[in-house]
């Protein structure tokens, strides 16, 4: 297996990605939580991390507990409570660097929703599918026309260093609306191997079949996931 295979194949201790974005905050000076908080917000974190900033605290005090933060200062002005100040240790900032690594190099399985609606899709009438996805693509062109007029603005006052993630968002969507505008075509002209069987077993109850004889069929598909192995193994060629 490749270091790249190792690095990736390592259990960690803490896998949320708010635990990340605290290092990485960090990782720019010590900050006590609320702080930490505020320069996520601010700095548009919130946009490609799922944050959750009620369990900021229990995240910082579980970095705490497996010592990749310590904490490096106590404040106090007037009444006001206490403030905790946090900064990374020599083992926060290594585990950081290894896993900002193992993400940046190491394609990963993810599960979209909608990749688990399409493998399901099969149970709606293909005419309906037709009518969600087209109602999918309206979206998706709205959003994308916005997301791009958004983000030439900012390319007027931000390096583009700092909309690298935004701009991988927003060529996700349009990849994904030029996916969706195939798929529906094929589906409308009736190009789509299998739409017209999957249509018969809509309107008559009864599996077509040329749907017979899949199973063992999907059993090689399984296999061909397993060798496109997006998960960083090492895979037959």
């Amino acid at each position: 297996m490749s270091e790249v295979g190792r690095v990736a194949a390592k259990r960690r201790k803490l896998g949320n990605p708010l635990a990340l974005a605290v290092l990485a905050t960090l990782w720019q000076k010590p900050m006590h939580p609320y702080e930490i908080a505020q320069t996520l917000r601010r700095q548009g974190k919130d946009t490609s991390t799922k944050i959750n900033y009620g369990s900021l605290y229990t995240v910082v005090q579980n970095l705490q507990k497996h010592g990749f933060v310590e904490v490096t200062d106590v404040q106090r002005q007037g009444n006001r409570p206490e403030r905790t100040i946090y900064g990374l240790t020599s083992a926060g900032r290594e585990e950081m660097t290894e896993w900002m690594s193992d993400l940046v190099a190491v394609p990963a399985r993810e599960y979209p929703i909608f990749e688990t609606a399409l493998s399901l899709m099969g149970v709606l009438h293909p005419d309906e599918v037709t009518r969600l996805l087209e109602e999918r693509l309206k979206s998706l062109e709205v959003q994308a026309a916005s997301g791009r007029g958004a983000l030439e603005k900012l390319y007027e006052s931000l390096p583009r260093i700092f909309l690298v993630e935004t701009e991988y968002q927003l060529h996700m969507v349009e990849a994904q609306a030029e996916w969706v505008r195939g798929l529906l075509l094929e589906l409308k002209d009736g190009s789509l191997p299998g739409v017209k069987e999957w249509r018969t077993l809509h309107e008559t109850g009864e599996i077509p079949p040329e749907f017979q004889d899949f199973p063992q069929d999907m059993d090689d598909r399984a296999d061909l996931a397993d060798r496109v192995d997006l998960e960083g193994r090492d895979t037959e060629k």
